[in-house]
């Protein structure tokens, strides 16, 4: 069977109340753009009934429908590298399963590649987000991109384009841990991006909390950058120097006015101060040691207990049919 023109590649994690509203506005808008398509679900290890309404939607539309089930939860991230791993497209399209970004605007990320680009990012047009959210959203975009130079004006819109290139690009990298968006940018000939709809959330709940948010932002300046550290040693330096020049400074009054006991609490607050400056340095590398030591242990970043496809499709090789595969 000839290969898809457009994979659509969804993560789905305990959707159950919302999945019946995606299907029934996914499919008819896949099916007005003419193309043949694929929709890949990757069932990230959901408790709720998810993976058997997925595997009840494949079994209504096997044709275009592909579902990888996963044996655990291992991420939103490693989701869509699972969904890319397996996608056949010429074009891979990402999309999250709570109808926030609405479907339908999918059309206008594939008429922006046909003007040439390789890479579509879009920024949502009224987020419909709590005030905090889309305040901390836009502090960690400008945390990230003063960074690591990757320009992304909304880096929490999962809706996006990429070429057979770049996913090709990215399935070689076997990096633990990633933040794909941005990889994908580092690998992108013409980026750009485009306005998108976005509107509330159809049902459930955002699997995102504040800690997620802000290991995902750690993630990002950790695995693209090493300027956190280069900043942490030029502090240190200063750092260095106004010590050094305080000690000189209190071994002068020291010799001129003599012995102080009410600068005890002064010299408490400074080396409390530092203290916190030695702790910070401290978790920042543990960060990056940490991303090593992930790293270099090699275990598989995730497992697939099945994968429900129609039989016509292209065979995977059989280490990736057999259940509970590994994926390093």
């Amino acid at each position: 069977m000839a290969a898809p023109s457009l994979s659509v590649v969804i993560p789905v994690y305990n959707e159950e109340p919302g999945l019946a509203a995606l299907f029934a506005r996914l499919y008819p808008a896949l099916d007005a753009l003419g193309l043949r398509y694929e929709a890949i679900f990757v069932n990230d290890g959901s408790s709720d009934r998810s993976a058997a309404l997925l595997a009840d939607q494949f079994r209504r539309r096997p044709d275009v429908t592909r579902v990888i089930l996963f044996n655990g939860n291992y991420g939103q991230h490693l989701a869509i590298m699972a969904g890319f791993a397996h996608s056949r497209g010429a074009r891979v399209v990402t999309l999250d399963a709570d109808l926030q970004n609405p479907p339908e605007e999918i059309g206008r990320l594939l008429a922006k590649m046909d003007e040439g680009y390789d890479y579509v990012g879009t920024v949502r047009r009224l987020r419909q987000d709590s005030a905090f959210r889309r305040a901390a959203s836009r502090a960690m975009n400008w945390l990230r991109e003063r960074t690591t130079r990757i320009k992304m004006t909304d880096q929490g819109c999962m809706l996006r384009a990429y070429s057979r290139a770049i996913v090709d690009t990215i399935n070689g990298c076997r990096e633990m841990n990633t933040f794909i968006p941005a990889l994908a940018y580092t690998f992108a000939q013409r980026p750009t991006e485009i306005e998108v709809r976005h509107e509330e959330r159809a049902a459930g709940e955002t699997k995102y909390s504040l800690y997620k948010l802000v290991r995902l932002n750690f993630d990002l300046v950790t695995g693209f950058s090493v300027v956190p550290l280069q900043m942490f040693s030029l502090a240190g330096m200063a750092i260095s120097v106004l010590s050094f020049v305080f000690v000189l400074y209190l071994a002068v009054r020291r010799l001129v006015v003599g012995p102080e006991a009410e600068g005890l609490f002064t010299l408490f607050g400074i080396a409390f101060f530092l203290l916190g400056i030695a702790l910070l340095g401290i978790g920042l590398l543990g960060e990056y040691i940490g991303r090593i030591y992930e790293q270099v242990r090699q275990r598989p970043r995730y497992l697939i207990e099945a994968v429900l496809e129609a039989e016509e499709a292209p065979a995977q090789p059989l280490d990736e049919r057999r259940p509970m595969q590994s994926v390093g």
